[in-house]
């Protein structure tokens, strides 16, 4: 279980600056502004549980001014409902996974392309430098504010309930659930899967009744959505790494006074550093873990994979529906991809 390792000091450096007179002035739970905060994923997520915890203290340090209510575990509805209510403002926050947005601009899911980034070194240069930043701008365009620093949701692997995935063969036909998310449902068509697209909160049953052979996700992921009760094998692709951004509908978020906006950035700010540092520490956990659950694990080599994307034109074929600016960006990080 997750622990509160935010120290006192980080607590205090979070809202750091702030005017004591316009957040003490409030009556005391008189909220003046009250958010409805969406997310897929259970509460025994990292970036839950650290969304909690700063809600918690928004509504301390801002005494009951900002109240932030959480609804995890796909509560408002898919992924796709919840974007569209987060853009309309019919729901004020949203932890964002940004690539979704890439139905409404390719642009969005450049952090998709496969076996772009070797490591965690190149994604948190990528992420939290220029690539990240062109990513929350584009955002911003579709009438949502991301907040700078990110969620990590992991590198995802492929799980089955038949049999591992040791080379790119082993994907020729399989019938794989992936999220609404372009250039990762064009990864897997180039390596011969057979995709299909469904919001998360429908993939436990697919996977159960056998519509879906397979799914892919990050480890912590699989285990506290228990996705290890539906599947046998988890192979340790790492084909893509994910994320979220807390997002707000830009008018919500122009509305709240400075002095809230800058205690918000700064409380989310450090859950994202703590919540980076919880999800390493479970995600190195978790191939034991899953292992005594039932799951049965193994590494395929990546060179099958990306000799198949190669032959098969993926590369080319997402740098001309994402352009020049974002491919330039996505390889300033990750290196030649093509």
């Amino acid at each position: 279980m997750l622990r509160n390792k935010i120290s006192r000091r980080r607590a205090i450096a979070g809202v750091g600056g702030l005017s004591a007179a316009a957040i003490l002035h409030w009556p005391a739970n008189a909220a003046e502004f009250s958010f409805k905060f969406g997310a897929s994923s259970p509460m025994e997520h990292p970036a839950m549980a650290r969304s909690k915890e700063a809600a918690d203290k928004i509504r301390q340090e801002s005494n009951g001014r900002l109240d932030i209510s959480i609804y995890p575990n796909s509560q408002l509805g898919g992924d796709t409902a919840m974007i569209s209510q987060v853009i309309s403002g019919a729901m004020e926050m949203y932890i964002l996974p940004i690539d979704l947005l890439a139905p409404r601009n390719p642009v969005c899911g450049i952090t998709g392309v496969g076996f772009a980034f070797p490591d965690y070194d190149h994604v948190w240069a990528a992420m939290d430098g220029d690539l990240g930043k062109m990513l929350r701008g584009t955002v911003a365009d579709m009438g949502l504010h991301c907040l700078e620093n990110s969620y990590d949701h992991g590198f995802r692997h492929v799980t089955t309930r038949t049999k591992p995935i040791v080379t790119a063969d082993d994907l020729k036909g399989f019938k794989i659930r992936l999220p609404v998310a372009p250039f990762l449902i064009s990864l897997f068509r180039h390596l011969g899967a057979a995709p299909t697209a469904l919001n998360f909160n429908e993939v436990y049953s697919a996977l159960q009744t056998g519509i879906m052979d397979g799914q892919e996700n990050p480890l912590v992921l699989i285990d506290t959505a228990k996705l290890y009760e539906v599947q046998k094998f988890c192979s340790l692709t790492g084909h893509v790494w994910s994320g979220f951004h807390v997002a707000f509908n830009t008018a919500t978020w122009k509305k709240l006074p400075p002095d809230l906006q800058d205690l918000v950035a700064r409380t989310f700010a450090a859950a994202s550093a703590a919540q980076r540092l919880d999800f390493k520490a479970m995600t190195d956990a978790e191939q034991k873990n899953l292992t005594e659950k039932g799951l049965t694990f193994n590494k395929p080599d990546p060179k099958s994979f990306r000799e198949a994307l190669g032959k098969s034109g993926y590369y080319p074929d997402i740098k001309k529906a994402a352009g020049d600016k974002a491919w330039s960006a996505l390889e300033k990080y990750a290196g030649a991809l093509v």
